[in-house]
């Protein structure tokens, strides 16, 4: 899959791309990352790619012509349709569901917004669909892309160490959609503090009804609407409402 990331501060995602176990994707083309700088684009000396809002106002807002450009550029080279995303506060929430799309695609173009906004008409002719990290505003879209890279990447076959690692995560259907279970390693007593029998038992039934019941609780604790999208999808088995009674 291939990802095209219009960004005007490409050399952010360099230390992002060469670090980490998700590296493995980016070195091995697995997920193809291609960096365009929309001042590339630009008219003029100063290559502008900015300009004050009309009605006044604070900031500065994204020229639509230069975008256009890029986009272009990037179209007559991917030869494909695939959807232009632009990360902003307005868009979905990013959300599993949307990770496991986008790691099964063709990939996407990704807009890096900056400054106060982006010429509304560009978007209006542009984009396919808006995404947002979470009710909060960035100072640009380059840590939201990151983040959506990061998490499509590891979905790829021979990216993790083992194979079924992000079956293992939190949102994963093969978990019906819980939070993930507290983790425990050596030294068996730190600091005054054990670890929970059950995992030491060698009990395998035990362990994983341990780490069901401790996903339950969890969930019903931080999220108890991931419980009720379980209940009404039929995930929950007898035992799991009987667990979740007893809370």
């Amino acid at each position: 899959m291939r990802f095209d990331l219009i960004t005007l501060f490409p050399e952010l995602f360099g230390p992002f791309l060469e670090s980490g176990v998700t590296r493995r994707a980016f070195e091995s083309r697995q997920v193809d990352v291609r960096l365009w700088n929309p001042r590339d684009f630009a008219e003029g000396a100063y290559r502008r790619v900015d300009d004050r809002p009309f009605g006044g106002g604070p900031g500065m807002v994204m020229l639509a012509e230069p975008l256009a450009r890029c986009v272009g550029a990037i179209r007559a080279e991917r030869a494909d349709t695939a959807p232009l995303l632009l990360f902003s506060p307005l868009g979905e929430r990013l959300a599993h569901a949307r990770v496991e799309q986008e790691a099964r695609g063709p990939g996407a173009i990704l807009l890096c917004g900056r400054y106060e906004g982006i010429d509304q008409r560009f978007i209006d002719t542009f984009v396919d669909a808006q995404i947002s990290l979470g009710d909060f505003v960035l100072s640009g879209g380059e840590v939201a892309a990151m983040a959506l890279l990061d998490a499509v990447a590891r979905l790829q076959p021979g990216v993790l160490n083992d194979a079924g690692s992000h079956q293992e995560d939190s949102f994963n259907p093969a978990l019906d959609g819980l939070l993930d279970c507290p983790h425990y390693t050596r030294p068996e007593n730190w600091q005054g503090q054990g670890v929970p029998a059950p995992l030491l038992s060698g009990h395998h039934a035990q362990i994983e009804r341990w780490r069901r019941e401790q996903r339950l609780a969890i969930t019903a604790r931080l999220r108890p609407e991931l419980i009720e999208a379980a209940r009404a999808a039929g995930r929950l088995t007898r035992q799991d409402e009987q667990f979740l009674g007893q809370l």
